[in-house]
């Protein structure tokens, strides 16, 4: 087999990750020429070895509920709460955390949920978009965005609201031009960003609890 890396990593011991890789290449590429019994029994023990290998306990309160999970290390936050939680008010938009759907506050502070690992929030506590409200009656932010009409298609708004909760937490709403810096990095592409900055500025002057 010829090896392809560069110069420098010659002679240099390869990576688990990298020897696992070759490892399954090697058992799916057997499993190609053998007979489906065998075939079979291999990739049950594979599936297995990858479960075992992959699965980490993580213990997270979400929304006030104390999470006890079994998750792949590689699981993002966002993946987390959409797939395995069902919680799916925190929008999936760009994946690249350039567009601010997807934000959630881990232990107070607004974060990217796309580029946020799962195991990195072992024990925060994280909040939704869900979690926001006090059972029927919502956030005074929540509030404020119907008042003001802060949304038209709806789906940049869990991430939106969760940032301008953020953003007054932060000491960053003093006013209209500190609100469009502060909230830059959730974007609307139905261009409601003047109703949203309303919706914040009266939150803000009223001294609501957020």
């Amino acid at each position: 087999m010829i090896d392809h890396e560069q110069p420098e990593n010659q002679g240099k011991t390869p990576s688990s990750s990298r020897r696992d890789f070759l490892k399954q290449s090697s058992v799916i590429a057997a499993m190609a020429v053998a007979p489906p019994a065998t075939v079979d029994a291999v990739e049950k023990g594979l599936k297995e070895k990858i479960v075992r290998f992959e699965q980490m306990p993580l213990q997270v309160e979400i929304n006030g509920t104390l999470q006890r999970l079994k998750i792949e290390p590689r699981v993002t936050l966002l993946d987390l709460l959409r797939e395995q939680l069902h919680l799916t008010g925190t929008k999936k938009g760009c994946d690249h955390g350039q567009c601010g759907a997807c934000t959630v506050h881990v232990d107070g502070q607004r974060v990217n949920a796309c580029l946020t690992l799962a195991m990195t929030t072992e024990g925060a506590k994280v909040t939704t978009i869900e979690g926001l409200a006090e059972g029927e009656k919502l956030h005074p932010m929540q509030e404020a965005f119907i008042k003001y009409d802060g949304f038209q298609c709806g789906y940049c708004t869990p991430g939106q609201i969760m940032s301008a909760v953020a953003c007054i937490r932060e000491g960053h709403a003093n006013t209209p031009d500190e609100i469009r810096e502060y909230m830059s990095g959730n974007i609307c592409r139905c261009g409601a960003y003047s109703n949203i900055v309303e919706a914040i500025t009266e939150v803000k002057q009223k001294g609501a609890k957020v």
